[in-house]
């Protein structure tokens, strides 16, 4: 995906720093209050370029995990004090525990029952007992609408703008497609527009929460309001 290849050197005027601090304000709060009242070590799986850590690290000591090199080289200049890993969600091990697990919008790209299982064992393997884990899809069946959204940035010299829209071509499979179109304008003045489809996961409620509990969780789910993007639902795991 060329959001997280090529163009990933434009992601803070795509995907500002600054635009998280809501949101992430919440992923932290509803994993305190998730957690058993000891909550300091959080891993987060598929950190991107660090946004929602840019904020969160105020909390905890975080530990990110990203697949996409370029991303991990923006994260890595935003949070240069936090420990990056090269990592699938899917696979990776650390090799230790920590006291929550966190996973945003990058659950997203787990297309399959398979991807997503395996994504919630990794989880489970990496949060000691009493642990939990937060995932926040963008969304889940039954609330998946076809729809757009745009942003984009300036920047010193560079500017940047993008258009997203989501459709769902078969309802009956777990999928849906996100179509970026990014309109980039260089410090000479130069513009050029790319395209770049991704494929994402889409999974009903009672999945989510069965498939944890068949990992060895005790799954619950919540809903959070955000003050542009609405509810916010939220898929929690605790480790018995």
């Amino acid at each position: 995906m060329k959001m997280y290849d090529q163009l990933a050197s434009w992601w803070p005027l795509i995907s500002a720093p600054e635009d998280y601090a809501e949101e992430a304000g919440m992923y932290a709060s509803a994993i305190v209050a998730a957690s058993d009242g000891t909550c300091r070590t959080v891993l987060e799986l598929g950190s991107g370029g660090g946004n929602n850590a840019s904020h969160m690290k105020q909390r905890f000591d975080l530990t990110l995990v990203e697949p996409s090199d370029g991303m991990l080289a923006v994260s890595r200049a935003l949070n240069p004090e936090l420990p990056h890993h090269r990592g699938d969600m899917r696979t990776v091990r650390l090799g230790r525990q920590f006291d929550a697990v966190f996973v945003h919008d990058a659950v997203c790209y787990m297309t399959s029952e398979a991807d997503l299982r395996a994504a919630m064992a990794t989880a489970f393997v990496h949060l000691r007992p009493g642990g939990v884990v937060l995932f926040a899809p963008d969304y889940v069946r039954e609330t998946f609408r076809p729809g757009t959204e745009c942003g984009g940035h300036d920047g010193p010299a560079r500017s940047a703008r993008y258009l997203e829209w989501t459709w769902d071509p078969d309802p009956s499979d777990t999928t849906y497609i996100a179509d970026y179109t990014f309109t980039l304008r260089e410090a000479d003045g130069s513009v050029r527009v790319e395209h770049d489809r991704h494929l994402e996961g889409l999974f009903f409620r009672a999945d989510w929460l069965r498939w944890l509990e068949q990992e060895g969780f005790l799954a619950s789910r919540s809903m959070v309001d955000h003050s542009e993007a609405g509810g916010l639902e939220l898929f929690v795991g605790r480790k018995a």
